[in-house]
């Protein structure tokens, strides 16, 4: 085996394999042609975004003059409110991810090839699955403080229907990428459809569904400051406010506080996955 990552030992499969070590002269024209057609797509991009390396050095120049600005992170008189609007977005960031969840698996049961053999509905609820998550976060938050005013409900709601079609799509991948060995047991001694539900797949695919819904609650929390810029509660509401008023000091403060939250959050929920997991938190 060591002689197969030495540049001896590649030279002589080589010799013995002349046929599966060449690339011949089609694949390297293909590969040629690959890589041209992608420096030409960067090519474009950066003329199309309108690159330049001048603008990105002035462009440091003023962070670093915002970042001297910031200093010392200064809450102002409005400590009390950035927490209470820090709450707010946590709990956006919960109840949408939570609402989600719920929703997303029962329609996750019905989208697996492995439950539902009906071919038609399948297809049905993975497109519609498609359709809804082809739409970002931000925008349902447009969509639904148009529906239901500002706050935090639109954020919630928001939340929620971005999350569900992306938890359906994870849920039903996960469940078609179960054992079906337990499922097969379970039919061989006359058990119904549900009950190889419960006792053949559940059980393995929870711990997994478990830890993606602790990465999205993670991941959420961020998304739930972004939607709250453009009123669907929380803290980005203020931030947004902040920024525009050129109150850096205290822009800083709550950039600090969100950077908190989230470390805090990633700790405990990669603490929560292992154990879910059944590893040894480290």
């Amino acid at each position: 085996m060591a002689g197969l990552f030495d540049p001896e030992g590649i030279n002589q499969i080589a010799k013995r394999h002349p046929s599966l070590m060449r690339l011949g002269d089609a694949g390297r024209r293909y590969m040629a042609g690959i890589g041209a057609f992608a420096f030409l797509v960067l090519c474009v991009g950066l003329v199309a975004a309108e690159f330049s390396v001048a603008r990105m050095i002035s462009g440091a120049g003023r962070l670093g003059d915002f970042a001297v600005l910031m200093m010392p992170p200064e809450p102002g008189p409005n400590l009390k409110l950035y927490v209470y609007a820090m709450i707010e977005t946590l709990g956006i960031a919960l109840l949408g991810t939570v609402i989600a969840a719920c929703l997303g698996f029962p329609v996750a049961v019905l989208a697996s090839r492995n439950v539902l053999p009906v071919w038609i509905v399948r297809f049905f609820l993975r497109r519609s699955l498609d359709t809804i998550r082809g739409v970002e976060t931000l925008i349902w938050a447009l969509i639904w403080i148009s529906a239901v005013g500002m706050g935090p409900f639109a954020g919630v709601l928001a939340m929620a229907t971005a999350d569900f079609a992306t938890f359906g799509k994870l849920f039903a991948e996960t469940i078609e990428t179960a054992d079906q060995r337990p499922v097969e047991g379970i039919r061989s001694t006359g058990g119904t459809t549900a009950q190889e539900l419960r006792y053949g797949i559940l059980p393995q695919v929870l711990p997994v569904i478990a830890g993606q819904v602790l990465y999205y609650f993670e991941s959420n929390t961020r998304s739930a400051t972004i939607i709250g810029i453009v009123g669907a509660g929380g803290i980005g509401l203020h931030l947004s406010e902040l920024i525009r008023t050129l109150e850096w000091q205290q822009v800083s403060f709550i950039v600090l506080m969100i950077l908190v939250v989230v470390a805090a959050i990633d700790f405990l929920s990669s603490r929560l996955r292992q154990m879910i997991g059944g590893q040894k938190p480290i």
